[in-house]
């Protein structure tokens, strides 16, 4: 399924642009998809918030139903106690009867401006004009919830509740009520399937009131980088900080009488965010899982619509283009047009060029064919010429001529060995020159050694294939050589072996060596005219090659070094 995107050049593959283009294309979709999702992901937030406050207040109803319905009994209370302000047993008596009716208070009393307690449902005379407590609420004058941890008269944590009076406008004291801390703790809370870590009541001075836990495990679960105190005055709030212990801590705080008593409750973080968290990395993630669908799906369409059919093709085509096979099979019926179109289309072209190579292998026969015979001609007839030339050799009156005549001959016959050679080898642009100076030298050694002769030959010839154009002027090199070097050689005896080395070796791909030494006598010779190193010069300026003839004791050496090119060369005219 994937072998066309993940084989050869991934980068420059179809598959691959088109997920690249179809990527560029998702791209306002994915961003409008991103900007919606944080959009839910910030209501969900906003709506985790509501809810944290929401479970607060439903975790503070007892509190908050024991402070409000307080400061409602307070308010009240302080109209009647004014009315038995000159009767204090009247007093005692009626909030004796209120406190034991209510049950839920251990005291409730009229504390006057000067801190002396005459009227309380406990009876006596009580001064609290030395409590500090006293003195902050006196200069205060407004409602507020203090907490006593060992209570001046009932001798167990209370909840104080202030309520302040006034007579034209003149302060004249409070109603305080005591909450017993066991009567708040034996109240029950409302149903809840979540609850937080701990509810903790404080007062604008940002005192604790109470807690679900004990008082120095609430003082280490606070907020640490805000005092409670700051928090007075906000309606709600919801915000995330550490405690004193350095853990991770969620905080919402409500207010239970605003500007006097707050609830906060405290949550671990990792049970509130899981779902916040969950939804912002949904909104990260949900887009670009959206878009591997896409491209997933887009992938596969594409690979099944498109790249295993080209594939397919690409195939068929490599096959025919390596051994010309037509396709066996086409690619089905489920297949889109455009691809049929295209498949009938090669077949077609594949059909169209086996017949015009069929046509130009006919054509390139029938050349080789004639090329052959007009070599076989040519061959042939030089071959009559040289017997006309044996004809009047026979009959010519004098030595020289004969000489001459004969040394014609064997040029006529070097040239016809290299026509024989072309119509015999199996191509017409390379011949093989080491086969091709061994049957000429052989002609040569037949002629110009005659049986029994003590000349002693050593011939070395490797192939080198050679342009048809080379094979003629070497050929009339080597003879032109051969013949030299056998006119030169001198008579053997014991004294003067004779002996003729003849080679052709090919040291570089690019370069041949023919090399041709013979021995030489002292004995006098008739003086030649030249013509035959002039011919040698001439025929190894065609082959753009270096003649170099020296003598080496009673050897004469002769070295030809010439180019074997690959291809075309230019050849110098002399």
């Amino acid at each position: 399924m994937t072998g066309g995107f993940l084989d050869g050049d991934v980068f420059r593959g179809l598959a691959f642009r088109i997920l690249v283009f179809l990527s560029l294309a998702l791209l306002p979709f994915g961003l409008i998809a991103v900007v919606q999702t944080r959009e839910i992901a910030r209501q969900a937030e906003a709506n985790a918030d509501l809810s944290l406050l929401g479970l607060t207040e439903q975790a503070s109803g007892a509190e908050r139903t024991v402070i409000q319905e307080g400061f409602g009994v307070a308010e009240a209370l302080s109209s009647i106690v004014r009315l038995f302000a000159d009767d204090p047993e009247a007093c005692v008596s009626f909030l004796r009867a209120y406190q034991e009716a209510s049950e839920r208070y251990s005291l409730i009393g009229n504390l006057p401006a000067d801190g002396v307690m005459t009227c309380s449902s406990e009876g006596g005379i009580y001064d609290f004009s030395a409590y500090p407590d006293f003195d902050v609420a006196l200069e205060k004058r407004e409602r507020s919830v203090i907490i006593s941890r060992t209570g001046p008269i009932s001798l167990e944590p209370v909840l104080v509740i202030l309520h302040p009076h006034f007579e034209d406008d003149v302060f004249t004291g409070f109603t305080t009520l005591s909450v017993p801390l066991t009567e708040l703790h034996e109240m029950p809370d409302p149903p809840s399937n979540i609850k937080p870590h701990d509810v903790v009541t404080f007062n604008e001075a940002g005192e604790v009131l109470t807690s679900d836990r004990p008082r120095l495990v609430t003082l280490s679960d606070l907020p640490q980088n805000r005092s409670l105190k700051t928090l007075i005055g906000e309606k709600t709030a919801v915000f995330e900080d550490v405690n004193t212990e350095g853990d991770a801590r969620i905080y919402a705080v409500v207010p239970i009488v605003p500007g006097v008593v707050y609830a906060i409750s405290i949550w671990r973080q990792e049970e509130v965010l899981a779902g916040v968290r969950g939804s912002d990395t949904l909104s990260i993630f949900l887009p670009i899982l959206m878009w591997l669908a896409s491209l997933v799906v887009a992938f596969w369409a594409i690979n099944r619509l498109a790249i295993r059919h080209i594939r397919k093709l690409g195939r068929q085509m490599r096959i025919f283009a390596y051994n010309r096979s037509m396709p066996r099979s086409t690619l089905g019926p489920g297949v889109t047009r455009e691809f049929v179109d295209i498949q009938k289309a090669f077949i077609g072209m594949a059909d169209s060029i086996i017949r015009d190579e069929a046509s130009l292998e006919d054509s390139l026969r029938e050349k080789n064919i004639l090329l052959k015979e007009v070599h076989h001609r040519v061959k042939n007839n030089l071959q009559l010429i040289s017997s006309i030339m044996n004809m009047q050799i026979r009959r010519a009156p004098t030595q020289e001529s004969q000489l001459v005549l004969r040394r014609l001959q064997e040029r006529i016959l070097s040239l016809a060995t290299v026509h024989k050679n072309l119509y015999q080898s199996q191509g017409l642009e390379r011949v093989d020159a080491g086969a091709l100076v061994e049957e000429i030298v052989g002609q040569l050694l037949v002629v110009g050694l005659p049986a029994g002769s003590a000349v002693k030959v050593e011939q070395s010839y490797v192939p080198v294939q050679l342009d048809t154009d080379d094979a003629a002027p070497l050929t009339l090199l080597v003879s032109e050589a051969v013949t030299n070097a056998m006119k030169y050689i001198g008579s053997p005896n014991a004294q003067n072996p004779a002996r003729l080395n003849i080679s052709l070796t090919q040291p570089d791909p690019a370069e041949a060596v023919f090399t041709i030494s013979n021995t030489f006598s002292d004995e006098p010779t008739a003086e030649g005219t030249g013509l035959g190193m002039q011919l040698i010069n001439a025929f190894a300026r065609q082959l753009n090659a270096q003649v170099d003839a020296k003598i080496s004791g009673d050897m004469h050496h002769l070295t030809l070094t010439f180019p074997v090119p690959h291809r075309v060369k230019v050849v110098q005219d002399y």
